[in-house]
């Protein structure tokens, strides 16, 4: 997770909100990104869907199965998604989003019905670092 952070600081200095991705299997990072949407012209250009395309590209499957990905913030419904087809088998992440959040906040998109893979889910590591990093952020934005 503090690699993840030292990512959303990185992305923070884009004027992008600072979330910071993971995706590691075994020992080694195989992916990593942070959120990128203002600079890439990409709404898809969240931090969980960057590692993910980074560790793909990594293992040229688009299957990550065994993978855990750590991300700073809860994850939105799209990324959830994401991580379902990706076939990631954890998910370890920081702060909740109580606006955006689709793991505990506003819904449990890893429940859905239909959906053909589960993903182990750990919240709340670093949950105090992880919001301080979108307070700072916010914070300095508002002036």
């Amino acid at each position: 997770m503090q690699h993840a952070l030292a990512l959303a600081a990185g992305g923070a200095t884009e004027d992008e909100v600072p979330v910071g991705a993971v995706v590691v299997q075994g020992e080694a990072v195989i992916g990593e990104g942070w959120n990128q949407p203002i600079g890439r012209h990409d709404p898809t250009a969240h931090a969980e869907v960057m590692a993910l395309r980074a560790a793909g590209r990594q293992l040229s499957n688009y299957r990550l199965t065994g993978s855990t990905l750590y991300v700073t913030l809860e994850p939105c419904l799209m990324c959830v998604g994401a991580m379902v087809h990706a076939r990631v088998a954890r998910l370890v992440f920081g702060a909740c989003d109580p606006k955006g959040g689709a793991v505990s906040s506003l819904c449990r998109g890893f429940e859905l019905p239909g959906l053909n893979h589960r993903v182990e889910v750990t919240g709340g590591m670093l949950a105090d670092e992880c919001g301080e990093v979108l307070k700072r952020f916010f914070r300095a934005r508002r002036g």
